[in-house]
């Protein structure tokens, strides 16, 4: 139209594409993602964690049920469905693909919360839980230590993790031997302690993660996370405890 002032204004398709404003994709994988991956592999510890106790357990019974059930676990569980001796290894397949996960999930996790807070530390939270919550990787890479550490005295029998007494295939001997050194059982019973924070804490958060959102079914989550982490403390000590004092040689 005559007279109309002109726009200078350029059109929204001739912009050039350095002057639009930035998108921000979100973070891949998403964060939902991460916490499923956290709680699916901890539940896979946490039934791992409850099993194995219930196994070592067996201690109590004597040498021979102790040594009959290791064979079995190393040899014999689930034959002929699958060969002899294949079980263990599958088993320690999938753990060590759920452990590398599990880290994975959450350093990520911890990165991103660490960017999002920025250099602001949140106050106000003194509960035993958020120490819990807070303490998460320490207590994770203290495990992860026990773990390799548990490995070589028990499993592998490699010195000098292992007792000069090891012998491959005396399950209960090699158990006996290496919690008579005071060292090693005052190490195993500060791992089962860091278990528990580790434990009762990553069972609450499984509830949590996967979508649970009632206050009743919350709560329930936090009490049966407390007990089993009790459990699991109290059943583990007390073997070391147990061979200390002589109960079992």
């Amino acid at each position: 139209m005559a007279g109309s002032p002109t726009s200078t204004r350029p059109e929204p398709d001739r912009v050039p594409a350095a002057a639009r404003p930035a998108t921000t994709r979100p973070p891949a994988p998403a964060t939902w993602v991460l916490k499923v991956v956290m709680a699916v592999t901890g539940t896979v510890f946490g039934v791992f964690v409850v099993f194995h106790l219930v196994g070592n357990l067996k201690v109590f019974l004597g040498p021979e049920e102790f040594d009959a059930y290791a064979h079995w676990l190393q040899r014999d569980l689930l034959a002929p469905l699958v060969p002899h001796g294949w079980f263990i290894w599958i088993f320690r397949a999938v753990l060590t693909l759920s452990l590398v996960a599990h880290v994975w999930a959450a350093v990520v996790l911890r990165r991103r919360a660490r960017v999002a807070r920025g250099p602001h530390r949140r106050q106000g939270m003194r509960t035993f839980r958020s120490f819990q919550a807070r303490s998460m990787l320490v207590t994770g890479a203290v495990l992860l230590f026990f773990v390799v550490f548990h490995v070589l005295d028990l499993t592998t029998g490699t010195r000098p993790a292992a007792s000069a007494a090891f012998v491959h295939g005396s399950a209960y001997a090699n158990l006996v031997h290496s919690f008579q050194r005071p060292v090693v059982a005052a190490f195993y019973m500060l791992a089962i302690g860091t278990l528990f924070l580790h434990l009762a804490h990553g069972l609450w958060s499984v509830v949590n993660d996967l979508g649970a959102t009632g206050r009743r079914l919350r709560a329930t989550g936090a009490a049966v996370a407390g007990i089993v982490g009790l459990l699991v403390l109290v059943g583990n000590l007390l073997i070391p405890v147990a061979v200390l004092t002589g109960l079992v040689s």
